[in-house]
């Protein structure tokens, strides 16, 4: 076999964080890591440019509208956490059930499991920026969050924004689990 095949596995990944029992595609997942500060940058600025095309359609240049458009740093810390569950829950959804897989289109599963992965993210962050209180709550996170202060509270708006949009729980020990009716 060419040294190639194997050069995946030489690699080694450590997991983040496991969120359910078979939490275990190791690739996919640094695929993911790796595009976090560009797909959070893209998430920001989408939120940013639709809460203003929601919230102030005519483009009366306020106060907060200044304030939005004006932001452009890109500490996005409080959004670690609900980018790693995001990342969790794109794993539990569509590789829950089965971790390997082989993948016959000539690329490389990192490259492939990337590209899925961006587009997915794109897609899900168009459908959040549906909901006001997603944008709104991006917002405080990043536009209207005061620099000097500790991450309070942050984690429990956008888990319980993503366990009510997919319809699952977010256990802090136990990880994603499928809620009962």
């Amino acid at each position: 076999m060419p040294r190639a095949f194997f050069a995946i596995f030489e690699k080694s990944y450590a997991v983040v964080r496991k969120f359910f029992p078979l939490d275990k595609n190791y690739v996919l997942e640094e695929a993911q890591l790796s595009l976090e500060s560009s797909l959070l940058q893209y998430l920001v600025d989408f939120v940013k440019v639709e809460y203003l095309m929601q919230a102030n359609p005519l483009g009366v240049m306020d106060e907060m509208a200044c304030k939005i458009q004006e932001h452009d740093q890109s500490d996005y810390r409080h959004l670690h956490e609900f980018y790693l569950t995001l990342m969790g829950i794109f794993r539990y959804k569509y590789y829950g059930d089965n971790q390997l897989e082989f993948i016959f289109e000539g690329r490389d599963a990192f490259d492939v499991y990337k590209d899925e992965w961006t587009r997915q993210f794109k897609r899900w962050t168009r459908e959040f920026c549906k909901h006001p209180g997603f944008l709104r709550a991006v917002l405080d996170l990043t536009v209207f969050y005061p620099v000097d202060s500790p991450v309070l509270m942050v984690d429990n708006r956008m888990n319980a924004f993503l366990s009510d949009f997919f319809g699952v729980r977010i256990h802090p020990q136990r990880g994603i689990l499928r809620r009962m009716a």
